[in-house]
């Protein structure tokens, strides 16, 4: 496969729409030159080094892709000679396993099902002429892993060296209802510009989840460090020594080359040793629900953090308020999925109030779906950032100081 030796490479980084501000910010901060940005994509060069480290260390991303064809398409036809025209048999193990999955807008299509599968048989065909043999293939997130774009009369066949969405980080075991994505709280936290260093409050919790990425942005512990497989292990070559490459630690009597496989554990023990827990922040989850509480803690177990948030079952107005100054972070129904909008006024306006008397001088956020219960919270925004929860058109709005200043300002 090119990209484990060509650093020239394209890689598309893929998000949810709204969040490639923010992945964009983290691909500058991990040294790198973005060289196109679109609503929901990154677009840099490198090899399957940069491959590795983006797996692994992006926290509001979902896949990172290699393109391999750009075609004009119609029909379905189209895609399955595309799809076969491929070398598969350079990038896939014969005795592997393989799945396929797709995003697709093309009128010639109305079982969205389709495109994956013909995709699918059209590799299964082309490994079986070249190989005399194919690889399995699935649904399941355990082997190499191909999207497949098609918008109108273009589609795109690509590596993806993900697998399974890199906003599963795999801890939320208990989602609870309407749950925040990942990559969705690691975003909102780096809206907010929470420091990483000053308390970090988390009342109506649910599942738990910006709490956790909370620890986790202040412990430096990469958001893929829980999973157990990225797609790029089951890439063929994966095993076999690249001659120039080097993994220090891990192989030092490799003196002609390294393994992909043993730089990836050299990157992964990088990772590790960076983690510092000495000195976090004082970070607190709350719910009014024992069960939501007991949830987001099972949650955090499963992620390793939970020695490092203080959990508490109360009414959010109840939350403790540290001394030191930090960010309060709010995601209350929106009345659309959950909640009724007349029942959950008073909250909002509760909210408004808690934040004024009881968080003067912090940063605030809340997010929410429904503009008109965002009034009742009352206090001036410094500013809106779109979000999409789900396919909810949301605002996250950031409260300077928590301070009432009657009606906001539109």
């Amino acid at each position: 496969m090119k990209f484990w030796t060509d650093k020239n490479y394209p890689i598309i980084i893929s998000c949810a729409k709204e969040l490639s501000r923010w992945t964009e910010v983290e691909v500058i901060d991990m040294g790198y030159h973005p060289i196109e940005v679109t609503e929901n994509t990154v677009v840099i060069k490198g090899d399957m080094r940069d491959v590795m480290k983006l797996n692994l260390k992006l926290r509001t991303a979902h896949r990172v892709l290699v393109p391999l064809l750009r075609t004009v398409c119609h029909d379905i036809k189209d895609l399955y000679q595309a799809a076969y025209s491929i070398d598969w048999e350079n990038l896939l193990e014969a005795d592997g396993y393989f799945s396929v999955s797709s995003v697709v807008h093309n009128f010639t299509i109305k079982d969205t099902r389709i495109p994956s599968l013909y995709t699918k048989d059209a590799i299964a065909d082309r490994m079986r002429d070249k190989c005399s043999r194919r690889p399995d293939s699935g649904g399941e997130n355990i082997g190499a892993a191909i999207f497949v774009y098609w918008e109108k009369d273009e589609a795109i066949i690509y590596l993806d060296t993900s697998g399974e969405p890199l906003s599963k980080r795999g801890y939320r075991k208990i989602p609870g209802s309407a749950p925040m994505q990942e990559t969705l709280a690691a975003a909102c936290l780096m809206a907010m510009k929470w420091d990483r260093k000053s308390p970090f409050l988390f009342p109506m919790c649910g599942s738990g989840t910006p709490a956790i990425e909370a620890v986790m942005m202040a412990m430096n512990r990469v958001p893929g460090a829980l999973k157990g497989h990225f797609a790029f292990q089951s890439i063929k070559g994966y095993q076999r020594i690249i001659q120039g490459e080097k993994a220090l630690r891990i192989a030092p009597r490799q003196h002609a080359g390294a393994t992909p496989e043993q730089i990836w554990k050299e990157i992964i023990l990088e990772a590790k040793e960076a983690e510092d827990v000495t000195c976090l922040p004082k970070i607190i989850a709350t719910d009014i629900s024992p069960e939501a509480v007991e949830n987001a803690h099972t949650n955090a177990i499963a992620a390793g953090v939970a020695s490092y948030i203080d959990f508490k079952a109360c009414d959010f107005a109840d939350t403790p308020i540290p001394e030191e100054k930090g960010s309060i972070f709010f995601n209350p129904e929106y009345g659309i999925r959950l909640g009724d909008p007349k029942e959950l006024a008073p909250i909002y306006e509760r909210i408004g109030i808690f934040m004024n008397e009881k968080c003067r001088g912090w940063t605030g956020g809340l997010i929410t779906g429904n503009p008109e219960l965002s009034k009742l919270v009352n206090l001036y925004y410094k500013t809106r950032v779109p979000f999409f929860n789900g396919p909810i058109d949301c605002r996250l709005f950031i409260y300077e100081g928590c301070e009432i200043k009657g009606q906001n300002i539109e």
